[in-house]
């Protein structure tokens, strides 16, 4: 089972890929990164997309939760599975990792809109996932 900078390699052979990271979405924090990052920044882009990340989890409307603390719960599929932003140029995807622990993490691609194959990134970052050891 892959850990976090297998799991990056893995994403940067994607057709179009040119940056990927894993992030904590409560944190901000990049606990890896590899290739380009927008604006030219890993750890802003990490805290960025987690601002992203942690609306869309605590959202009501969007991941309305099943009890009272929002977010993922513990070796369940979380209330959002993925976020796709779509730029001019590019693609932007965030997948939620789930593990048998309170997860709070999230695997983020970096896509070029020309090259890139948005279907085909969603359905390997969704492997790449489930495969993601951490620890």
């Amino acid at each position: 089972m892959p850990g976090i900078d297998e799991s990056l390699l893995e994403a940067m052979r994607l057709p179009g890929a040119r940056g990927a990271l894993v992030a904590d979405w409560i944190s901000g924090l990049a606990l890896g990164a590899v290739g380009e990052a927008p604006g030219g920044d890993a750890e802003a882009t990490a805290a960025e997309t987690a601002e992203l990340a942690r609306l869309a989890m605590e959202s009501g409307t969007l991941a309305p939760a099943a009890g009272a603390v929002p977010g993922p719960a513990p070796g369940r599929e979380p209330p959002v599975q993925d976020l796709i932003l779509t730029t001019a140029d590019a693609y932007h995807l965030l997948r939620f990792v789930v593990t048998a622990f309170d997860s709070t993490v999230f695997l983020y691609l970096w896509l070029d809109r020309a090259d890139g194959n948005l279907a085909l990134a969603r359905i390997r970052l969704a492997e790449m996932a489930d495969r993601l050891v951490l620890g």
